[in-house]
């Protein structure tokens, strides 16, 4: 069904007020850098529509009818309004909300702790975190971006890696003076180990010397709160360096074995392809990289990696 505003004749509108304005189509057609032919084809195409003279043609003179009169003001408040419109849009693309997914670990131990430092940076955007590890259709929801761990491969979106990753082995610095460093080549029976499904000992050991462990807790399927199991001291953990480098930094955890090795997945910053050039996308990730390139590598990679 064709809407009421299918046929506005929008720029005869705009061509109207600048003839009405100047009272000369020869100053309007040079106002809007058309041809005085042009400005009087549109000028007729708006008094065919609304079937009523709009001027008077008096020689080179040119005059509002009364119903010209009695027009202008209504066009130049729907013109005004329209302009706010599209002002407001054009600073929504620079400012305001940006909706974001990532996961909740990430958030919660990379992220937060950088929230002060990007509302200082980028203080004119509103962030809007989801957490979730489920893949976005960005086609259905409001979502302008999503930051996961994963391979690069994303197919019709645009993605830009952020940071590599690596699995560390962590603890207490109590536990770690009880029991010393993780051996990651042998027995670990004498070990209290946390098991995560997302970061497994199997990185570090076999399967076997994993679940020859001294305790078992429950496994533990999300990051965070594996993390928050070593904090607690229950025992000897293996992280991502991302989300332990701060709780290591202020000595709240330590480093328990002199190998890192790198995570199967990077971070990667993923939106469709015409969102990659919104500025407020592209305000956003560049903040991210340079947060991202300033994350200090494991300290053992020094030595082996």
């Amino acid at each position: 069904m064709e809407a009421a505003y299918d046929r506005l004749p929008l720029n005869a509108l705009r061509v109207f007020e600048a003839v009405a304005t100047r009272l000369n189509f020869a100053d309007a057609a040079e106002a809007l850098h058309v041809t005085p032919a042009a400005v009087s084809q549109q000028v007729k195409s708006l008094e065919d529509y609304l079937q009523t003279p709009l001027f008077r043609r008096r020689g080179r003179t040119v005059e509002l009818t009364s119903e010209g009169a009695d027009l202008l003001p209504r066009v130049r408040r729907g013109l005004d309004e329209l302009e706010a419109a599209l002002q407001q849009s054009r600073k929504q693309r620079e400012s305001g909300v940006l909706n974001v997914s990532m996961l909740s670990s990430f958030l919660q131990k990379w992220l937060a702790p950088r929230l002060g430092a990007q509302r200082e940076h980028l203080p004119d955007i509103e962030l809007r975190v989801h957490t979730s590890r489920e893949a976005i259709d960005f086609a259905r929801s409001d979502f302008h971006a999503v930051i996961r761990l994963g391979t690069g491969s994303y197919p019709g979106l645009y993605s830009e890696k952020l940071m590599d990753d690596w699995l560390v082995p962590v603890a207490t610095p109590a536990l770690l003076r009880k029991y010393g460093k993780v051996p990651c080549t042998k027995d670990l029976s004498a070990f209290p180990l946390l098991y995560s499904s997302d970061e497994p000992w199997s990185a570090f050991v076999s399967d076997e010397t994993a679940k020859s462990a001294k305790t078992k807790p429950a496994m533990l399927d999300d990051s965070a709160s594996v993390i928050s199991a070593a904090l607690e001291g229950l025992g000897f953990a293996v992280a991502r360096w991302s989300l332990v480098q701060r709780d290591v930094a202020a000595q709240r955890l330590a480093i328990a074995c002199d190998v890192a090795r790198q995570f199967r997945y990077s971070y990667y910053f993923i939106c469709p392809e015409s969102y990659a050039s919104m500025p407020k996308v592209v305000r956003f990730r560049d903040w991210l990289r340079a947060e991202a390139a300033k994350h200090p590598l494991p300290p053992m990679l020094g030595r082996e990696a």
